[in-house]
C-alpha cells in the first residue's frame, strides 16, 4: 500500500497545505479568524479548517478508498472517530498542531499526518513549516528528519531527565496526582508545547521523555511512530501500548529508551506526594 510514489505524494500534499493555507496566515490572523471549540484554551483558526479540508481532498485522492479522521472534522462530527476501528486505510490529520503557538505568532507549531490501518500506524509525516523541518517515519524502516536518520539514543549520566508533560491544571485530580511525582530529584519537568514537535524532540534525543494525559489520535499517531522508529518506547499507565481509538489508561509515558521509560512509568504509578505549589 505504501510505495515511494505515495510517500512523495503525501509530502507534497502536506507542504502544499502549509504553503497555501497556514503560512500565509501566520502572524496575519484577524480577530474573527480565531475562535474556540470546547473551551477558552481550545483554539481553532481559519488556517486549521482550510488546511484540513485541503489535506482531506488531496490525501484521499492519493489513496482511493481511504478516509480521514481530522481534529476539525471530529469537532463537527465526533462519529468520524469510529473509522479508526474500521477496515479502510485512515489518514489521521492535525492540520495545525500547536494552534495556541500559531495564534501567538511563535514558530513551534506543525502539521501532523499519519496513515493507519486497523489501529496500526504505518507511516507518519511531521512538518514544522516555520522552522523548515520535515520528519518522516515508516513502520519497520526507520525515521528521518530532512533526510537524516533519527536515533533517540539514551540520556547521559548525571543529567536530570527533561520531561515535557501535560499541564496539571488541565487534568483530572487522579492524573494530576500521577504527574506530581515528576517533581522529584533527577527529573526536570516542564509543560508540553505542541505535541508533534515534542515527539520529534524525543526521536532526535533532544528531550528525554513525555507524559500525556490526553489521547486524541491526531496528537499522538504521527509522533508515536516517529519515536518508535527512532528507537524510543512508550507505555500507558496500565502497561499497555497506546490504542488509537481511545480508552487508554492515562497518563502515558514516552521515552528515548526502556530504562528511562521504566523510571517514568514507576513515577507515574507510585503513590505521589502532594503536588508542589
Amino acid at each position: 500500500m505504501i510505495d515511494e510514489q505515495l510517500v512523495a505524494g503525501v509530502e507534497e500534499a502536506v507542504r502544499a497545505a502549509a504553503d497555501a493555507e497556514i503560512m500565509p496566515r501566520w502572524r496575519r490572523l484577524a480577530a474573527h479568524e480565531v475562535t474556540t471549540k470546547s473551551g477558552p484554551h481550545d483554539l481553532v483558526t481559519v488556517a486549521d479548517r482550510e488546511a484540513e479540508l485541503r489535506l482531506t481532498r488531496d490525501l484521499t485522492a492519493l489513496l482511493p478508498g481511504s478516509v480521514v479522521v481530522g481534529e476539525e472534522s471530529f469537532a463537527d462530527d465526533p462519529s468520524v472517530y469510529g473509522a479508526l476501528d474500521g477496515d479502510a486505510p485512515v489518514w489521521i490529520v492535525d492540520p495545525v498542531d500547536g494552534t495556541r503557538q500559531f495564534v501567538r505568532g511563535e514558530t513551534g507549531f506543525g502539521t501532523l499526518v499519519a496513515l493507519a490501518l486497523r489501529g496500526e500506524v504505518l507511516a507518519s509525516w511531521t512538518l514544522a513549516p516555520a522552522l523548515g523541518l520535515l520528519a518522516y517515519a515508516r513502520r519497520g524502516e526507520g525515521a528521518w528528519l530532512d533526510g537524516e536518520r533519527l536515533t533517540a539514543g539514551s540520556p547521559g549520566p548525571g543529567k536530570a531527565l527533561e520531561v515535557a508533560c501535560s499541564h496539571p491544571d488541565y487534568t483530572t485530580p487522579a492524573q494530576k496526582q500521577s504527574l506530581s511525582g515528576l517533581w522529584t530529584d533527577g527529573v526536570a519537568p516542564r509543560p508540553c508545547r505542541a505535541a508533534g514537535l515534542e515527539y520529534l524532540a524525543v526521536a532526535s534525543g533532544a528531550v528525554d521523555g513525555l507524559a500525556f494525559t490526553w489521547e486524541f489520535a491526531w496528537d499522538h499517531a504521527a509522533g508515536l511512530l516517529l519515536v518508535e522508529e527512532a528507537g524510543g518506547v512508550h507505555r500507558t499507565l496500565d502497561g499497555s501500548t497506546f490504542r488509537l481509538s481511545g480508552g487508554n489508561a492515562l497518563p502515558f509515558a514516552v521515552a528515548r529508551d526502556t530504562t528511562t521509560l521504566d523510571h517514568l512509568h514507576t513515577i507515574l504509578t507510585t503513590t505521589p506526594h502532594p503536588f508542589p505549589a
